[in-house]
C-alpha cells in the first residue's frame, strides 16, 4: 500500500523579506523552529510563501535552500504550479533535481481551463516530475474549481497521489471521499476544516496556523488519530478565532504580521500586498496574547 507523503500537518511556510530580498537567516530560523517544533512535513514556495512574486531564480534557490536545510528530516513539498503549463513543467523539474520530496500544483488561475484542459495540463505536469504530486484546489484565488470527477481521472496517473482540498465545500470534498475511494490522499488546505476532512478520511493539513501554533496544529491531528475525537473537536474549535483573524485579510498578510511581532521575521511584504491594517493588527494580536505567543 503507498505511504502517503506525510501524516499530520505541514506548514506552508512564509518567504521572509528584507527590503524586498529573501531573508534567508530568518528562513533558516522559520524551517529548524519548525522541525523541532515536530512539524511533520514543509510547504515551501506556495501561496503563504508569496509565490507569484518570485523571480524563477528565487523560487528556485529557495526551494533548494529549503531541501538543503531540512536535509532529509521531514518531507519538503514545493509548490511549482503555475497557469503556464511548460513554466510549471520548468520549476517542477527544477525541484525534483534538487530534492524536493513532492510537488504541489495549484490549479491554473486566470486562464479559467476546462475539466479537460485540468485533465490535460495536470498530466503533462505529472509526467514530466519524478517525485509525487499534490493537487491543490482553491478556487477562490484561481477562479477555477477541480471537480471530483476531475480528480478521480487524475488518480489513475502514478504520479498523483494527493490534493490540498481549499475550496471550503465541504458537499463537494465528501464527494470527492466518496468518489476516490482512498486512491487519493486528502489534505485539508483551511485551518478552520481540519477535523471536518480528518473525519471523511483526510491525512492531514497543509497549515498556515501552524506557522506560529505548530505542535498546537500538530496535536489537533494527532488527538484525532489517536481517537480523542472530542479533545481534537475542542482545540479546532479553541483556535477558531485565531484563525479566522488570520484570515481576515489576504494570506499571508496577517500569519507575516504575526511572525514578525513574534521576532522570527521582519514585516516585509511584496506589492500588491501591504502591511496589514492597524485594527486588524490589533485583533490579531490580542488573540495572540491569549496564547502566550507575545507579551
Amino acid at each position: 500500500m503507498r505511504k502517503p507523503i506525510f501524516t499530520g500537518v505541514a506548514t506552508a511556510i512564509v518567504t521572509p523579506f528584507i527590503k524586498d530580498k529573501v531573508d534567508y537567516d530568518s528562513f533558516a530560523t522559520l524551517i529548524e523552529w519548525q522541525i523541532q517544533s515536530g512539524i511533520n512535513a514543509i510547504v515551501v514556495a506556495g501561496t503563504t510563501g508569496e509565490s507569484p512574486t518570485l523571480s524563477d531564480s528565487e523560487h528556485k534557490k529557495i526551494i533548494e535552500f529549503c531541501v538543503e536545510k531540512v536535509n532529509g528530516r521531514i518531507p519538503v513539498i514545493a509548490g511549482t504550479g503555475s497557469n503556464n503549463t511548460s513554466h510549471a513543467i520548468m520549476l517542477t523539474k527544477y525541484a525534483c533535481k534538487v530534492g524536493a520530496d513532492a510537488i504541489l500544483l495549484v490549479c491554473p488561475y486566470y486562464n479559467k481551463p476546462t475539466q479537460q484542459g485540468l485533465l490535460s495540463s495536470y498530466t503533462k505536469i505529472a509526467s514530466a516530475s519524478t517525485k509525487p504530486c499534490i493537487l491543490y484546489n482553491i478556487p477562490s484565488r484561481t477562479g477555477c474549481n477541480i471537480l471530483p470527477e476531475t480528480i478521480v481521472k487524475l488518480s489513475k496517473h502514478h504520479n498523483i497521489v494527493a490534493i490540498k482540498e481549499a475550496s471550503g465545500n465541504i458537499s463537494q470534498i465528501t464527494q470527492l471521499a466518496n468518489l476516490v475511494k482512498n486512491k487519493i490522499d486528502i489534505y485539508s488546505g483551511n485551518d478552520d476544516q481540519i477535523l471536518p476532512i480528518l473525519s471523511l478520511g483526510g491525512k492531514g493539513v497543509i497549515s498556515v496556523l501552524s506557522n506560529i501554533l505548530p505542535k498546537q496544529t500538530i496535536n489537533i491531528c494527532k488527538l484525532f488519530f489517536e481517537g480523542k475525537i472530542e479533545e481534537s473537536r475542542k482545540l479546532q474549535l479553541k483556535y477558531l478565532p485565531l484563525i479566522n483573524a488570520l484570515f481576515c485579510e489576504t494570506n499571508p498578510i496577517p500569519i507575516k504580521t504575526a511572525l514578525a511581532k513574534m521576532g522570527y521575521c521582519k514585516n516585509d511584504l511584496r506589492l500588491p500586498l501591504v502591511k496589514m491594517q492597524k485594527e486588524n493588527s490589533k485583533k490579531l494580536f490580542d488573540l495572540m496574547k491569549k496564547e502566550n505567543l507575545i507579551d
